[in-house]
């Protein structure tokens, strides 16, 4: 039999090895900043055309190259960095492996042109798939200028896997940012379609920072520093209240080099216990300076793994260095005296709140408002909220045993019912039933009760201002406010993205933002979808937009509050693979219903559980849990009898 194991071609293994390596446009931009740190350089100009898809350019002032090394970095495990096996274990650069430049040359076009500090010429190297095209003496400046054109164009199954530019600018900007946060003294500028998107002069540490993050990041941010005789730790973490619901602003570098570390990431947060609250991430950039003897960064061909000789001695120093940061800048836990609603004392009602007439209400966006408690705001009168539930919670309690009273005398009549209709959980009034106002697109095709013939409504009881308890004739259905809502909210911009009748009213002043870039692009995708939802904003130039007008149900909200919140929520969602109007749909949903803590009147919970039966799914938010649940009065005893 013949031997049937054979060596694949350099241009083969070089596509495979590409596979790790060069796994979208980022990944070489990746590879081409930190050999231009590598080189010395001091000046770096990244350009960038079509997310990374048609051009990826580096410029650099670095070292440059021979015309020996020139050709010679694109063959496989050629590197300067490393000469023996030692050498892994005292790795001061970036990159050491050898692999990166000949991967990008096998899946894309490649031209460099360097030139070494002195020389008179230097050389122009074009290649494509692992060939080289041209190799001549060439007019250049000092240091090193590679041009990755057509990435994937001999692979045209991976290039269709890439995403969109959005997206795939987004990675590179991360890629970026990484390089530019970890080297604050070289001078680096990111060009994208001959748009300048970044200009980041030579300068410190914090100025990096807010060159990269925006002006408002410096107020919020405290430096950390600690020096030990194993590590020394410094750089910046954010306050408490500046924390947010996604994990974009979080960096550690370790000898300068960019890391993922989970365990660290633990550190910090338990540095933040108590704090912040759970699922939220504070803003960091910080450096570890370490004897590269002590760490092991070949671990992955990415390099942002990495492993710590002593992992539990570095993870106890990092936490009690940013704890110690937070108690010197007298950054400490509020403690909340105030009692509970639920246990105050009942006072009455009519020494707290005017009289008014009977509430004139509406149900939009995440503000439930009754006109009486207007009026008396208006009036220069201020009611207190938990005076009102208070007094609410006695009524709500001499009604419920009304309410036993008068089932006892029924029950000798009747008996009841195994399965109700769900829309017993609320029988608004005839008044209410005829002016109700569904606006889902589900209410165009479902049947309200026919007003003549209903009852008295039904008693609701808020709990913890939180939860609404409506009693059915089987048990009773405990609805949560919040998801409920936001479940309304959902399905509302739903109907509004495919029926285009959003409205938009328009701010008395207009309204500035400023975001970081990655987050400025971001918004930038979405302003159409914004725009037809009645988020009136453009581009103002430099990373900024302008606000002039908001939805009705985000009356009285701040703009600019409306907006990050906006793009917060819309972050936490990519991981859902949502389409982008569903992802838009779910984070205004989210941002515009009812808080749980708000108080509801009795007509106001109603309108709320008429127009959650109204919705197409009432049964779940758009994160899936439930908008309410049900006991009935069988399971109930059993309660009692465990």
């Amino acid at each position: 039999m013949s031997d049937i194991i054979q060596l694949l071609p350099d241009h083969i293994a070089n596509q495979i090895a590409a596979g790790e390596v060069v796994q979208r446009p980022a990944s070489v931009v990746k590879e081409l900043l930190e050999n231009a740190i590598d080189s010395g350089a001091q000046n770096i100009r990244l350009i960038i055309k079509n997310a990374g898809k048609t051009l990826i350019q580096v410029v650099d002032d670095g070292c440059g190259m021979s015309s020996g090394d020139a050709k010679r970095c694109f063959e496989r495990h050629a590197t300067s960095k490393i000469k023996k096996a030692e050498d892994l274990f005292s790795i001061t650069t970036k990159g050491f492996r050898g692999e990166a430049m000949a991967s990008i040359a096998a899946v894309s076009q490649v031209e460099m042109k360097t030139k070494q500090q002195g020389q008179e010429l230097g050389i122009r190297i074009e290649i494509a798939g692992s060939k080289i095209q041209v190799e001549e003496p060439c007019q250049t400046a000092s240091g090193t200028s590679i041009a990755v054109k057509n990435l994937f164009f001999n692979i045209p199954a991976r290039r269709n896997f890439l995403k969109t530019n959005t997206v795939e600018m987004r990675h590179i900007i991360d890629e970026f940012q990484h390089v530019a946060l970890a080297h604050p003294d070289i001078f680096f500028s990111l060009h994208h379609n001959n748009d300048k998107l970044h200009h980041l002069p030579s300068s410190n540490l914090r100025q990096r920072i807010t060159g990269l993050m925006g002006n408002k990041v410096n107020k919020s941010i405290i430096p950390i520093d600690e020096q030990t005789d194993i590590i020394t730790i410094n750089g910046y973490i954010g306050k408490p209240d500046t924390a947010k619901k996604t994990r974009g602003s979080q960096y550690f570098f370790v000898n300068n080099r960019y890391i993922k570390s989970a365990y660290l990431n633990h550190a910090i947060l338990n540095a933040y216990e108590d704090l912040i609250p759970d699922k939220v991430y504070p803003l960091y950039v910080i450096f570890f300076q370490i004897d590269p003897s002590k760490i092991d960064v070949n671990v992955h061909p990415t390099k942002q793994e990495i492993k710590f000789e002593d992992e539990k001695l570095v993870y106890n120093y990092l936490r009690v260095t940013v704890r110690h940061a937070l108690a010197q800048y007298s950054i400490t836990p509020s403690l909340n005296f105030d009692v509970e609603n639920s246990i105050t004392q009942h006072l009455d009602e009519s020494e707290y709140l005017p009289k008014t007439e009977a509430s004139d209400f509406s149900l939009e966006g995440s503000i439930l408002n009754s006109k009486a408690s207007q009026k008396s705001t208006n009036s220069g009168y201020q009611p207190s909220p938990k005076t009102f539930q208070e007094q609410s919670n006695l009524d709500n309690w001499t009604q419920l045993y009304q309410d036993i009273d008068q089932q006892k005398a029924a029950s000798f009549n009747t008996s009841l019912p195994s399965n109700q209709d769900l829309f017993d959980a609320v029988e608004p009034s005839e008044e209410h039933a005829s002016g109700i106002i569904l606006k889902s697109k589900a209410s165009k095709e479902l049947p309200l009760k026919d007003p003549s013939s209903l009852g008295k409504s039904k008693q609701l009881y808020q709990l913890h201002q939180r939860y609404i308890l409506s009693p059915i004739a089987s048990g009773f259905l405990l609805f949560d406010q919040h998801i409920a809502h936001q479940r309304i909210m959902y399905e509302r911009y739903l109907f509004q993205f495919e029926n285009k009748k959003a409205s938009s009213q328009q701010l008395l002043f207009a309204q500035n933002i400023e975001l970081a870039l990655a987050d400025a692009q971001l918004l930038q995708g979405l302003i159409p979808e914004l725009n037809s939802l009645g988020i009136d904003i453009r581009e103002f130039g430099n990373n900024s937009f302008v606000i002039q007008g908001l939805p009705a149900e985000f009356n009285e909200q701040n703009g600019q509050a409306v907006v990050l919140q906006l793009l917060e929520q819309f972050k936490q969602n990519l991981d859902l693979r949502l389409e982008q109007y569903d992802n838009i749909s779910r984070s205004l949903a989210y941002q515009s219903a009812i808080k749980p803590g708000q108080f509801l009147l009795q007509d106001e919970m109603r309108l709320l559980i008429d127009e959650l039966f109204a919705c197409q799914i009432p049964y779940a938010g758009p994160n899936g849990k439930k908008t309410f649940i049900s006991m009935d009065l069988e399971d109930l005893g059993k309660r009692f009898e465990q």
